[in-house]
């Protein structure tokens, strides 16, 4: 896409999510909610046995439990244990859970989580704080740490994974970039570093609103969502006010790849909106969260886009997940409303997790 068009693409972009967007007072029958919680949680796992697996991001910078698994009871438990779930500034990284992001079951059936190794977002991450750790879930137990040290810099933001075989893909919404990590050695590499598709090019909007942080900047989230085609040869990958992009995994897996042969392959997707969370299913269908419209777009691999529910509910859907049932879990946790920003409406608790048959099947990436 040229310049011109693609400046053009960001500015009617802005314009129509601000001036488009609706009060959507109809609940969708469809839509079920299941869990409910008093901190904010941003993901949702489930095993094929049925265990179901939380991600608190501590949104508004207040110590808690990272990771919990959720009982049969609704209550959460830390997981895997306490231990790994009391980091305090100034003590060891190593094995603690600094500041979740994401989690996700990886193709080797294991829970993966990912550490941002920042006490709060914004801040400089910790002494080995950045690091993918990977749990047995049947044994409740850490069984590798990856550090991600080397591959982080002073504000990185690690924010989300997928795998592709040997490989897997992190994006950094902090210091704008992707990883590319081989599993293999741990070893990984930063690549389309400030790069126009990891860059947040134009305000985030949640309910018709840009997002002003408490500060009085506006918010800016860079590399964020980012999912894996069932054959694994397109990563998609966006800011988190979009656009969307792509481009061929043989491209990023290459090491001799240059930054700038990177950026000339990187091909313009879908103009998505302000985005909590993505999903990708069986068939090639991407699932975006709309957080201006609180909506789910269903957008085909050939870039069809369709609304699959539109509810008042979907107060920021974040991260979504397809069960091996076929249904979608959506995650809700009013992240615009909270104390980081300038809102006349504040968030309201409890958050809920709602789920709603889709009849697609997962994508283990």
């Amino acid at each position: 896409m040229k310049i011109k068009g693609f400046l053009l693409l960001l500015l009617t972009g802005f314009g129509s999510y601000h001036t488009t967007h609706a009060q959507t007072k109809q609940a969708d029958a469809r839509l079920v909610q299941v869990y409910q919680s008093t901190l904010m949680w941003n993901g949702i796992v489930t095993s094929p046995d049925g265990r179901a697996f939380v991600c608190f991001p501590h949104v508004e910078g207040v110590p808690a439990v990272s990771i919990a698994e959720i009982k049969p009871s609704s209550q959460t438990a830390p997981y895997p244990d306490v231990a790994w779930n009391v980091w305090k500034k100034g003590s060891n990284a190593q094995h603690a859970f600094v500041r979740t992001n994401s989690l996700r079951f990886g193709p080797d059936g294991n829970l993966w989580i990912i550490d941002t190794g920042q006490p709060k977002q914004g801040e400089s991450v910790v002494k080995d704080g950045p690091k993918l750790v990977s749990i047995n879930t049947k044994l409740n137990k850490v069984v590798r740490i990856i550090p991600l040290g080397g591959v982080v810099k002073q504000k990185s933001f690690l924010d989300d994974f997928r795998f592709n075989g040997e490989h897997l893909y992190i994006t950094d919404a902090g210091e704008p970039g992707l990883i590319v990590l081989d599993l293999k050695t741990g070893k990984g590499r930063r690549v389309l570093d400030n790069d126009r598709s990891t860059t947040d090019q134009r305000p985030m909007m949640a309910e018709g609103k840009v997002m002003v942080k408490a500060n009085g900047k506006q918010e800016r989230l860079h590399a964020d969502q980012l999912e894996l085609s069932p054959d694994g040869q397109i990563l998609y990958f966006q800011p988190a006010s979009g656009p969307m992009w792509r481009i061929e995994t043989r491209l990023l897996d290459n090491p001799a790849m240059l930054s700038a042969q990177l950026a000339k392959q990187v091909k313009l997707f879908y103009n998505t909106p302000t985005t909590g969370g993505t999903c990708i299913d069986a068939e090639g269908n991407l699932y975006v969260t709309d957080a201006n419209q609180l909506r789910i777009l269903k957008i085909t691999p050939q870039g069809q886009a369709s609304t699959l529910i539109r509810d008042p509910r979907l107060l920021w859907a974040d991260a979504l997940w397809i069960d091996d049932q076929g249904y979608l879990w959506i995650p809700t946790n009013q992240q615009n409303r909270s104390a980081n920003y300038k809102t006349s409406v504040k968030a309201k608790y409890p958050v809920y997790i709602y789920k709603m048959k889709l009849g697609a099947k997962p994508v283990r990436r």
